[in-house]
C-alpha cells in the first residue's frame, strides 16, 4: 500500500524570476522547520530567468518541492490565494523568494498556532516591539511602508501593528472563511484578509528585522503603490467595486485631466469649434488611458511591441461607441450649459462605463 506524505505545514512562496534564491531559500526551511512535518508549493507567474526550470531540479530531489505555474495571471496577492488553497495541510504560512523575511520564525509560529486552537494568525512584524526594517528598506521605502501601513490600519480598521507584512501563518480554515471575498490583484494581502476577517480572528505578532534582499530586483513600483490605493477603496465600498474596475478609474480620471488639457489648448489655437476641440481631446486621453491600462491595469496580460500596436487600433475600435456617447453627452451638456469644462466632463464619464467593459472583454482579454 502507498502511503502519501501528509503535512503539518504548507509554505507557500510566490516567485517572479527568483531563480537564484530557491536553493538558498529551501536550505534554510529545511534547517528552520527540523522536526516539522512540511512541504513547499512555489506559485511562478511564468519568470523568463529559469526559475520554474530550478524549481523542478529542486522537485526531482526533494518530494516536498511543489511547483503551480499561473498562466495569463500576476499578482502577488493571487499568487499567495492560488497557493494557499492549493495547500493539504491544516496551516499554511506565506513567505517571499528574496530572503528578506525570516524564515527562523517559522517554527515559532508553528508552535503558537499548534498550541492555541483559538488562534487564527501569526504575523511576522516590523512594527511589533523589537522588529524593525532598517535593512531591507531605503528611507524612501521605509517612509512610505510606515505611511501605508497607518493609512491601512486607520482606514480599514485593523489592530494588527503590520497589516502590510507579507510574512504570516494562518489555519487553512480561517483562510476558507475569506478566500472567496478577497482581492487577487495587487500586492497586500495580510490587509486584505483582515478587513475581511473584521476583527473576528484571534491575530498574534512576533517581532523580525526585514533583510536585504539577496538576489534580482525588488518588484515594487508605482503600480504597487496604486493597486494598495485601489485595494483601499475597495475594501472602504465593502467590495462592491473590484480592484481592476479602480484601477481602470484612476486611469479614467487622469485621462479626463488629458482631455481637458488637449480641449482647453485646442479651443485656445484652433478657435471656438468645441465640437473639434473635444475630438481632438478624446483621441488624445484614448492614447493615454490604454498606455497607462497596458502598464497598469492590465499589468499581468500586458501587450508588447506588435500586439501592442494592434491592441491600441482595437482600443480606437471598441471605444469608438464610448467615444461617440461622449461627444453626444458632450454636446448636450455644453448646449445646455455652455461651459466648457462641465461638458467636457459630462461626456468622459458618459463614455466610462462602456469603455470598462470593451477593454475587459476585447482588448485586454484573457490568453
Amino acid at each position: 500500500m502507498m502511503h502519501h506524505f501528509l503535512p503539518d505545514l504548507t509554505v507557500v512562496v510566490p516567485t517572479f524570476e527568483e531563480r537564484a534564491n530557491i536553493r538558498p531559500l529551501l536550505a534554510r526551511l529545511d534547517a528552520a522547520l527540523n522536526g516539522i512535518a512540511w512541504d513547499v508549493i512555489f506559485v511562478d507567474d511564468m519568470s523568463g530567468d529559469g526559475t520554474q526550470d530550478e524549481i523542478r531540479a529542486a522537485a526531482a530531489e526533494d518530494p516536498r518541492v511543489h511547483l503551480l505555474c499561473r498562466t495569463g495571471r500576476r499578482g502577488l496577492a493571487g499568487a499567495c490565494i492560488e497557493g494557499m488553497l492549493t495547500a493539504v495541510a491544516p496551516l499554511v504560512a506565506v513567505i517571499d523568494a528574496d530572503l528578506q523575511h525570516d524564515e527562523r520564525l517559522l517554527s515559532e509560529m508553528f508552535r503558537r498556532l499548534a498550541a492555541n486552537a483559538d488562534l487564527h494568525l501569526v504575523i511576522g512584524s516590523r512594527h511589533a516591539p523589537g522588529g524593525g526594517a532598517d535593512g531591507g528598506f531605503s528611507r524612501l521605502r521605509r517612509w512610505g511602508s510606515d505611511r501605508a501601513n497607518r493609512l491601512a490600519r486607520r482606514l480599514l480598521g485593523i489592530e494588527a501593528r503590520d497589516p502590510m507584512s507579507g510574512f504570516f501563518m494562518l489555519r487553512r480554515s480561517a483562510l476558507a472563511e475569506v478566500a472567496c471575498g478577497l482581492q487577487p490583484h495587487g500586492f497586500k494581502l495580510l490587509a486584505d484578509m483582515l478587513a475581511a476577517a473584521r476583527s473576528r480572528w484571534q491575530v498574534a505578532e512576533i517581532p523580525y528585522h526585514f533583510r536585504p534582499r539577496a538576489a534580482g530586483r525588488s518588484k515594487m513600483d508605482l503600480a504597487v503603490t496604486l493597486e494598495f490605493a485601489a485595494l483601499l477603496l475597495s475594501r472602504l465600498s465593502g467590495g462592491l467595486l473590484p480592484v481592476r474596475f479602480l484601477l481602470f478609474g484612476l486611469v479614467g480620471a487622469t485621462g479626463v485631466v488629458v482631455q481637458l488639457a488637449v480641449v482647453r489648448a485646442l479651443l485656445l489655437v484652433a478657435g471656438p469649434d468645441f465640437g473639434a476641440a473635444q475630438a481632438g481631446g478624446i483621441v488624445v486621453a484614448m492614447t493615454t488611458n490604454f498606455l497607462l491600462n497596458n502598464r497598469l491595469t492590465w499589468r499581468e496580460r500586458r501587450l508588447k511591441g506588435g500586439a501592442m500596436l494592434r491592441g491600441l487600433m482595437l482600443f480606437y475600435l471598441v471605444c469608438s461607441l464610448g467615444a461617440l456617447a461622449n461627444l453626444a453627452a458632450a454636446g448636450a451638456l455644453y448646449r445646455l450649459l455652455p461651459v466648457w469644462w462641465i461638458a467636457s466632463t459630462g461626456g468622459a464619464v458618459a463614455g466610462a462605463v462602456w469603455n470598462f467593459w470593451a477593454s475587459l472583454i476585447v482588448t485586454w482579454r484573457a490568453r
